[in-house]
């Protein structure tokens, strides 16, 4: 598989999907299921299954993820084949049951979980309810928890994950395509997108990308983001990783795709810009203002975790003059006597910070809770005691990892924190120069970068200043009617509204 940067997607002409009408059912089994197939555009988890009762032909459709396999074999299938009658009210013990002649309910009842009985010769079908329940308690992701909003989880059950999309979006354009990557492992991973709203280009592009993997072994969604990425040597992730369907939706509905493995929490998002990785659902749930002012800190913790401790350095080693005199006193008294020059220092510091990080990770809660007490209050106190690192180093370092935590993606905070160490050696090296240049290269780096033909530091560049009003504040909701347009949405609200005007002006 060729490795590097792709060629940027076309931005197709819209298409404006038409509503959907009703429509009277068939008398014909396979014209029927020809038609729920092409409202779902071929969807690979809706299943149908035939029966025959009375010496009459009947068909069961239903989407895998939304039906419990044992309640339909016991409410629905045994019953009629015992019962061997087609007088449905007195045979299934559904909950829930209804006749229609309408294909439009029938699609609308397979995204709410009923199972629909179709019967040769007759215009009339039946909605059966066969929803299935979640086999276990579903739990907020520890790692994207917030105070207002849902508190549901992705877990390891591929269809129960793909269960909780259905509920959120109950819309026949949502389309799920299965995939078997994995030569050894067979592991099944499934793409999620709107039909009528993604970019049929990026559809192609990223099922190309997943089908050309060859590799014996796919555990985790990472190793997929490895294989399917455009620039795997750029130190900023470009696939966005959560295990909360909200989230997910959120960004199905603006017309991305996402990705979901069998045995895994965590899904992906592609394409995604670099303001998506410092957003999160509470801002939604929260005033605007509120959520303005919270994305705001969290943008001022990326500047502050990747040039705190550069800044620091440049400023004592170079610089200290831009410095108040009764602040250049405390900090040279704290210095005079710490052996090792502030890179070292800072090196020190970053490297504890880390090591206690990975272990309160690993541990079980309560020590890791106890490891955290003892490496900020004792070790923290014996260091600067020791006269190994001065007081306001500690202060630094303690900012800057407070900073890199408040980053709502982890793999993000990652890419931070690894960037300073050579941002500190630019400024021990060379100043405020060095530093200067070293953000300098970074921001360039950002502004070229590209994830499926999306730029990657949009909207800042290229500049859209009507897509600012929801990346680095959030305005009001009802100010947020149209698409981003850096993924190409078939279907946005401004166009829509403008080829309606047209169309009204010129009836």
């Amino acid at each position: 598989m060729r490795r590097g940067k792709r060629k940027p997607i076309r931005n197709e002409p819209y298409q404006i999907p038409t509503a959907t009408e009703s429509y009277e059912a068939f008398f014909s089994l396979e014209k029927n299921k020809e038609y729920i197939l092409s409202q779902f555009h071929n969807t690979e988890d809706i299943k149908f299954r035939k029966l025959t009762i009375e010496n009459i032909t009947c068909k069961l459709a239903y989407l895998d993820p939304l039906v419990d396999e044992d309640k339909l074999q016991k409410t629905i299938m045994k019953p009629l084949m015992e019962k061997n009658t087609l007088n449905i009210e007195d045979t299934v013990t559904s909950k829930e049951y209804r006749r229609s002649m309408d294909l439009l309910e029938a699609v609308t009842g397979l995204t709410k979980g009923f199972v629909v009985l179709f019967i040769e010769g007759h215009q009339h079908f039946y909605l059966l309810e066969a929803f299935s329940a979640n086999s276990r308690a579903v739990s907020e992701p520890i790692n994207e928890q917030v105070v207002r909003g849902s508190h549901e989880g992705f877990v390891e059950n591929i269809m129960q994950n793909l269960q909780m999309l259905r509920r959120r979006i109950e819309n026949p354009n949502l389309v799920i395509r299965f995939f078997k990557v994995g030569k050894t492992t067979d592991t099944k991973l499934a793409i999620i997108y709107l039909q009528h709203l993604v970019n049929p280009d990026l559809i192609q592009e990223v099922e190309k990308r997943i089908t050309a993997i060859k590799t014996d072994s796919i555990q985790t969604p990472g190793y997929v983001e490895e294989f399917i990425e455009d620039s795997p040597l750029s130190p900023f992730p470009q696939m966005l990783s959560t295990e909360r369907p909200d989230r997910l939706t959120a960004h199905i509905i603006e017309g991305r795709i996402g990705l979901l493995m069998e045995g895994s929490p965590s899904t992906l998002v592609m394409p995604v810009t670099f303001f998506a990785f410092y957003q999160s659902p509470e801002d939604y749930n929260s005033r605007w203002y509120i959520g303005s002012i919270l994305r705001l800190i969290r943008v001022a913790s990326f500047i502050f975790a990747l040039g705190l401790p550069s800044l620091y350095i440049a400023t004592v080693s170079f610089h200290s003059e831009v410095l108040p005199a009764e602040l250049i006193l405390n900090i040279k008294s704290s210095l005079e006597n710490v052996p090792f020059p502030p890179l070292l220092e800072a090196l020190i510091m970053q490297i504890i910070l880390e090591l206690l990080r990975e272990a309160a990770i690993r541990l079980p809660g309560p020590i890791a809770q106890t490891i955290g007490i003892v490496g900020g209050l004792v070790i923290g106190t014996a260091i600067v005691e020791a006269n190994l690192v001065s007081n306001m180093m500690i202060i630094v370092v303690a900012l800057t990892a407070i900073s890199s935590f408040a980053v709502p993606s982890y793999e993000m905070s990652m890419s931070i924190r690894l960037l300073g160490f050579p941002l500190m050696l630019l400024s021990a090296s060379f100043g405020f120069i060095g530093l200067v240049f070293g953000l300098s290269i970074i921001l360039i780096h950002l502004c070229s970068l590209e994830t499926f033909g999306t730029p990657y530091f949009s909207p800042l560049a290229p500049l859209r200043l009507n897509e600012l009003k929801d990346s680095i504040v959030r305005l009001p909701r009802w100010l947020l009617g149209d698409r981003p347009t850096d993924v190409h949405p078939q279907f946005n609200k401004q166009e829509w509204r403008s080829r309606r005007w047209k169309k009204n002006e010129n009836d």
